[in-house]
This record gives C-alpha cells, sequence and structure tokens, in this order.
C-alpha cells in the first residue's frame, strides 16, 4: 500500500487535501439510478467516476463495493416465495452488472480499472484475489469488488467490511442514495428523526440503527474500521475523501 506520511499533504487538481491512504467505496446499487425507478442512470454514473478521478488524483487508492439493490433485492424475493440462496445469488448477478456499468463509466475518463468477483465468471471478470487486487490499487488502479462475498444469506456491507480488512483499507465511505447520515429513525417515515454525527459501532448495533448489517458493523468493530455515512450528492466523496466532517462518522471510540 502507498502509505503517506502522516504529515504529508497531497491535493488533487481542485485542491482538495488526501486524508486516506486507501479506502473502500461502497455504494448501493439504489445510488446509481438517479431519478430512474431501476437500472441505472448514466449522468449518475459519469459524476461518480469524475469524484473518483479527482480522489485519486490527491493520493487516495479507491477500492469500490457495489450492491444490486437496483436490479434486485434478495430479501424481497425471498418474501414473494422464491428460496432465499437462490434470491441472494440472483442478487449477486446484479451487482456484476451494475460492476460493469462502473467499469465503463470510470474507462470513459481515463481511469484503468479492473472488475473482480466473487463468483467465477472469467470470461467478463477476474476472480477474486486478495494479492492481485492489492497490486492493482498500487499500480493506481480502481479495483471494484462484485459479487459480494459470493456466499448466500451474506450482504454486500459484509462484504465491505471484509474486503476492507483484506486490502488494508483505512476506512468504509458509504454512499447512501437520499439521506445525509445515520438517523435515530427513519427519517423517511419520522419527521423528528435527528442526524446523528458521531457514533460508535456497538451503539449502532445495540440501537438497531440502520447503517448496515449486524455481521458487518461487528467485524468493523472487532478490528477498529472507521465508516463515513454520507448521502451521494456532488462532491461529497471527495469531500469526505479529504477528511471533511459531513453525514455520520462510526467509530470504535468517539472522538475526544
Amino acid at each position: 500500500m502507498s502509505a503517506q506520511a502522516d504529515d504529508a499533504v497531497v491535493r488533487s487538481p481542485s485542491g482538495a487535501a488526501s486524508r486516506f491512504g486507501r479506502v473502500i467505496l461502497k455504494l448501493s446499487g439504489e445510488s446509481l439510478m438517479g431519478d430512474r425507478e431501476y437500472g441505472v442512470d448514466p449522468n449518475t454514473l459519469a459524476s461518480i467516476a469524475r469524484e473518483i478521478v479527482e480522489v485519486r488524483a490527491a493520493g487516495t487508492e479507491v477500492a469500490i463495493v457495489v450492491g444490486g439493490g437496483n436490479f434486485y433485492r434478495g430479501m424481497a424475493a425471498a418474501a414473494e416465495g422464491m428460496d432465499r440462496a437462490t434470491a441472494d445469488y440472483a442478487g449477486m448477478l446484479a451487482t456484476l452488472l451494475n460492476a460493469l456499468a462502473l467499469q465503463d463509466a470510470l474507462e470513459r475518463v481515463g481511469v484503468q480499472t479492473r472488475v473482480q468477483s466473487a463468483i467465477g465468471v472469467s470470461e467478463i471478470a477476474e476472480p477474486y484475489i486478495r494479492r492481485r487486487a492489492i497490486r492493482h490499487l498500487e499500480k493506481d488502479r480502481v479495483v471494484i469488488f462484485a459479487a459480494g462475498t459470493g456466499n448466500p444469506f451474506f450482504t454486500t456491507d459484509t462484504a465491505a467490511a471484509l474486503r476492507a480488512l483484506e486490502i488494508g483499507a483505512e476506512a468504509i465511505l458509504m454512499a447512501k442514495n437520499g439521506v445525509e447520515g445515520v438517523y435515530d429513525g427513519d427519517p423517511h417515515t419520522d419527521p423528528n428523526a435527528q442526524l446523528l454525527r458521531e457514533i460508535t459501532h456497538l451503539e449502532a448495533i445495540e440501537r438497531g440503527l440502520r447503517v448496515m448489517d449486524t455481521t458487518a458493523l461487528s467485524l468493523c468493530m472487532d478490528n477498529d474500521v472507521p465508516l463515513h455515512v454520507f448521502e451521494l450528492a456532488e462532491g461529497n466523496i471527495v469531500r469526505v475523501s479529504a477528511g471533511e466532517r459531513i453525514g455520520t462518522i462510526v467509530s470504535t471510540r468517539k472522538a475526544e
């Protein structure tokens, strides 16, 4: 990992300083829809790609875990009677669709990108190999991790936590669709829900807050991986990568 010295400041062409040496960017499938009801929005993909260019220019290595909820959601299908494992495998294929679309958007703006899949699809993506993923990052490529963990009953949140640990990421940047961060209630149904600026992993688990699933939160807590949860709005990926305090920070210990 091309880690920077603590006192080094690397800036992108726009002047944004890099806080992290390596991050996992977690994108939900829904965040790629834009104003559409399903699928991917080309303008949203292009905007994400431009921001990733700027983050990389500031010196941060970027790996991406992408969800598939804009095409398929295993839990909903299971509720309709489909076998849960079968539904989850279908969801993994949906993440591959998103990964390929995001790869295309990144390569259109000149970013070398590799898709690594946790399930075998050798014609369109590399298999997930930890050392190869790290080498790609060291060579200034963006790596997109598709198909979750490759196992049913595990979400892409868990995949993001697992991959962050495996590649030595310093943080997980969670870009949410339509919400500013973590709330103490559901902001879609509770007008009095308050945005929480900082909480611990344990508080999120005990209070049942909708940050990520409990397995993923526990993994991050046990290994001291901070989460930066924010809205996927123009410029926010760059701002969070530069260390700006927006959205919610979920950490093992609150800052003093």
